[in-house]
């Protein structure tokens, strides 16, 4: 069995407690909220909550099984009860085992099932399988009464107190929920029937009742809930204090009954009854004081206690008892609880001025940060200064830490504190206090004097002596139990009796305090806890609220005590609120400037990281690069040690075959001189020996070939490396060709241009040297020649334009998409490089074929150009003995033939008209272009030539092109 811990407004899982091994029925925790109970029928275990961790285990024998183990209200107490009736209390610091509740007896001996304890924790209701109740008294450990329950009762399943707002926690209607469904609420002491609810019809499965027992909620049997007032089932709960003035009426001569009394409230006069004519009443009217009265009624607090009464407890025991201290201080700052406000503000989330609460204030339990960082934001969401106030969570810690289980409560004696406590401590804000502190100046300087001296001689102001005390609440100087007295006192009187506590503080402190010098001495002295009795500071806080005079009484500036209003919180802004809004603007204006420069740090650090990152690749490439040269420097030294190796072998080999030759010579002179019967042998010997002689040659030359093949995969190795090296720088060069490429061929127009410009101006100025009449001829009979001429270079030009331009495009293409590719796969380029080779090749030869087929063409156009060229101006030759002859043809069509001409077949057509030596210098000229026209075409097509060099290489290594 499991028990999860969640946080109610973030929905956050905070704990997990394991330890159940059966189900849970029961979880108590207690009124300080630090310590909860939780139960199942074989075992009880305490937790502590701030740590979520278990504190001890109540293991018993399977035979005795628990009922029940709670806390008592208000008290430090556990009960556990048992099947076997039995009912033990225990300490809850020690755990010890405070008494046992005797046995009830045997007449009405019953089941113990359900049970039930006032809000005093006074008397336990318990009850079970009969129609039987039990009241013990937990003081006196005895059963007082016990009440019998109607016959139609015959087992009772649910047992509660019903609070009271004026009976002080001691709880007379008690709810009894039945078998029959029908709960029934009756009086503990009259043992009287008040009300109740539910039917047989509609039965009620289960209840609970509100904390102020204004409203019960019933869970009924066909899963209806219904919810009913209390204050309309029945007018005897919760009903009003008696009249403080009653007027007793004296019927003389008659018998009294009932309703000859009345009895009246009134406010300042008593007012009379009516006379009537007949009779003549007489009346006594019991008077009280006005003021009195009014004053009784200021003292009057909820829950039926009174302040003056507290006030007379607290002096004379010094602080109130620690069971009911919280209950006390409730009822003095008069809580109004308003959830729905509270959670308003809750909602609203953590504000932005405590996100980072825990680097400022380090604290070990992460509950109670939470706690003190949600109680500050609620604060800040309240009223705009908190979210500025530097010392607002150094005033606030002390009452977070000790209702840090009531949130709610904890909120509201803080906004308590600071509507009261602290008035006007916001008006120099962001500075100190000064009218405040002012006035603890001027009451110390009343009573001592030499005290204040002292501080003025040490340079030690008000904001030194007097405002740690105060923004701390002197929880720095004081311990819990210190603390928690002194505010006894405080809660208790008016405000000013913080103001007059510091100076109190100062007074009983003076001996320590004129033996200071340094300035630093003050300060520590002020922040850290002194030997001081808080019980002297309390009785010197009364003494100097009676002896200080009118005039320098803080009690005259500060106003008295003013609740919390209920419903909704009142509004704060006693404050200077221009200043907090400046505050406001620059630290959203800091806030964005922060933000701004940690996205631009963020961006510069990205910046650096890729820099980096682009350096370590550059790096890695050159050190590859280097081991690559060391390798291929280390095989080549290798390959030389290996060749030289070889060499010496091949030369003892040689040695040795010149030996052997030596030797058979010998031999066979010696086998010759030999007898016949021994040649046999001998050559049967030798032949055994070039045998051995063979198979060694046979072995070195196996030795030397896998030599070689190693030396082969070697160079491979080494030309693969080269390859690569000469793709990558092939890809780099090739830019620069296209743009020699281009910056020729701009070249180019700008001289054809130029020439054609001066063969023009040219053309021009030996055209004036002929008569207007032959001009016009000539003209006119060029143009109509010319024309096809003209469109013919034109087409031509504009196809070898196109041309050029689709074959760049087709290399800017296939340029862009091996870059693509590479990009994308580079990884599998290597895998499809030698289907790719083939493919490539392939296309390769039918550019190859497109180029020698556009050669062709071109020399085609080229010489079909020269030859009309030539009889053009043969033509023109033959026919300039004829001008005087031909008619002149009519300006229009001059002008409509000559817009669609060209500058450069126009010049040419009037080639007829010069004279021979005109005739020989053109010539001479057209010699000239036709040569640089040759050049220019032997130019083109060697930049073809490279081009197609460039892309069988890309073709062989695709992969290189990525670069």
């Amino acid at each position: 069995m499991v028990l999860t811990c969640l946080e109610t407004v973030t929905k956050e899982l905070v704990s997990w407690m394991r330890g159940h091994e059966s189900s849970v029925f029961s979880i108590s925790v207690h009124a300080s909220g630090k310590y909860a109970i939780t139960t199942s029928s074989d075992t009880a275990q305490l937790w502590d909550l701030d740590t979520f961790q278990r504190k001890r285990k109540l293991n018993i024998l399977q035979s005795v099984g628990i009922q029940k183990v709670f806390f008592l209200p208000l008290s430090n107490t556990i009960l556990s009860c048992f099947k076997d009736n039995s009912i033990f209390a225990w300490e809850c610091d020690t755990l010890f085992c405070k008494y046992q509740l005797p046995a009830p007896p045997e007449s009405s001996s019953i089941l113990y099932k359900v049970f039930a304890v006032t809000r005093d924790g006074r008397v336990l209701a318990a009850g079970g399988k009969s129609n039987h109740l039990h009241l013990w008294c937990l003081e006196a450990k005895q059963l007082f009464r016990i009440i019998q329950m109607p016959t139609k009762v015959r087992a009772i399943r649910h047992l509660e107190f019903l609070p009271d707002s004026f009976d002080a926690g001691s709880n007379q209607a008690l709810g009894v929920l039945s078998q029959d469904g029908i709960m029934r609420f009756i009086n503990i002491q009259t043992c009287k029937l008040l009300f109740e609810i539910g039917s047989l019809d509609e039965g009620i499965s289960s209840s609970v009742i509100s904390p102020h027992g204004r409203y019960i909620a019933c869970v009924m049997e066909n899963g209806s809930l219904n919810i009913y007032s209390v204050q309309a089932l029945t007018q005897e709960i919760n009903k009003p204090p008696p009249p403080l003035v009653k007027v007793i009426e004296d019927l003389p001569k008659r018998k009294l009954t009932s309703g000859d009394f009345k009895m009246k409230v009134t406010s300042g006069r008593v007012q009379r009854p009516a006379k009537s004519k007949e009779n003549k009443i007489q009346t006594r009217i019991l008077k009280q004081d006005l003021t009195g009265h009014l004053e009784n009624k200021e003292n009057e607090l909820p829950d039926g206690l009174n302040k003056k009464r507290l006030q007379i407890l607290l002096k004379g025991y010094g602080e109130y008892p620690t069971k009911y201290r919280m209950f006390i201080w409730r009822s003095l700052l008069q809580l109004p609880e308003n959830h729905t406000a509270f959670s308003s503000l809750i909602d609203k989330g953590v504000h932005m001025a405590f996100l980072n609460l825990q680097r400022k204030y380090p604290i070990k339990s992460r509950k109670l940060l939470r706690v003190l960082q949600r109680t500050l934001s609620a604060l800040a969401h309240w009223s705009a200064i908190f979210s500025d106030t530097p010392y607002l969570p150094l005033l606030a810690f002390p009452f977070v830490k000790l209702f840090q289980n009531n949130q709610l409560i904890c909120f509201e004696v803080v906004a308590t504190l600071i509507t009261n406590w602290c008035q006007h401590w916001f008006e120099y804000f962001p500075n100190p206090p000064i009218n405040i502190l002012s006035m603890i100046e001027n009451v110390l300087a009343f009573h001592d004097k030499e005290l204040l001296q002292h501080f003025i001689d040490r340079d030690v102001t008000s904001q030194l002596y007097a405002w740690p005390l105060l923004e701390t609440v002197f929880s720095e100087v004081l311990t819990r139990e210190e603390w928690l007295k002194l505010f006894d006192n405080v809660f208790s009187n008016h405000p000013s009796f913080l103001l007059m506590t510091v100076v109190a503080y100062n007074i009983c402190s003076r001996a320590p305090l004129l033996n200071c010098d340094r300035k630093d001495d003050f300060e520590y002295f002020f922040h850290h806890r002194n030997n001081l009795d808080i019980s002297v500071v309390i009785r010197e806080v009364y003494h100097l609220m009676d002896t200080t005079p009118a005039d320098i009484q803080p009690e005259r500036v500060l106003s008295g005590f003013v609740a919390l209003t209920k419903g909704q919180y009142p509004v704060f802004n006693q404050y200077p609120k221009f200043i907090v809004d400046c505050q406001t603007q620059e630290r959203e204006r800091i806030r964005n400037d922060e933000l701004d420069y940690l996205r631009e740090r963020q961006t510069v650090k990205n910046m650096q990281a890729e820099v980096d990152q682009q350096r370590a690749e550059d790096e890695a490439w050159c050190q590859k690069q280097e081991l690559l040269h060391k390798a291929e420097e280390t095989r080549r030294e290798m390959l030389l040690h290996e060749e030289e190796k070889m060499l010496q072998q091949r030369q003892r080999l040689a040695a040795m075959k010149r030996e052997l030759k030596i030797q058979e010579m010998h031999l066979q002179d010696a086998a010759r001189r030999r007898l016949l019967k021994l040649q046999q042998d001998q050559q049967e010997m030798e032949l055994r020996r070039l045998d051995d002689e063979i198979e060694r040659k046979v072995n070195m030359r196996d030795r030397e070939i896998a030599t070689t093949a190693k030396d082969l995969e070697m160079r491979h190795l080494e030309l693969e490396s080269q390859k690569r090296l000469y793709e990558k720088n092939l890809t780099r060069n090739q830019e620069t060709v296209a743009k020699e490429m281009r910056e020729d061929i701009d070249a180019y127009r700008r001289k054809v241009d130029l020439e054609e410009r001066s063969f023009h101006r040219l053309i021009e100025a030996d055209q004036t040297q002929n008569q207007k009449a032959q001009k016009l001829i000539e003209e006119n009979l060029a143009k109509a020649e010319q024309a096809c001429l003209n469109t013919d270079w034109q087409i031509q030009a504009l196809q070898k334009q196109r041309w050029s331009d689709q074959q760049r495009n087709e290399s800017y293409r296939e340029m862009a998409k091996l870059l693509r590719e590479n990009r994308r796969k580079e990884i599998e380029v290597l895998n499809a490089m030698m289907q790719n080779e083939a493919k490539k090749w392939k296309e390769a030869e039918e550019k190859d074929f497109q180029l020698k087929s556009a050669k062709k063409a071109s020399a085609l156009s080229d010489a079909s150009r020269k030859w009309f060229l030539e009889k053009e101006i043969d033509d023109a030759l033959e026919h300039a003995e004829h001008i005087h002859n031909k008619a002149i043809v009519p300006r229009c069509q001059n002008e409509r033939v000559a817009s669609s001409r060209l500058p450069r077949t126009s010049q040419l057509d009037d080639i007829s008209e010069m004279d021979s030596s005109t005739r020989i210098s053109l010539n001479q000229r057209k010699m000239q272009w036709d040569t640089m026209e040759r050049g220019l075409l032997e130019r083109v097509r060697n930049l073809r030539q490279r081009l197609t060099a460039q892309a069988r290489s890309r073709c062989q290594a695709p992969h290189l092109l990525a670069t």
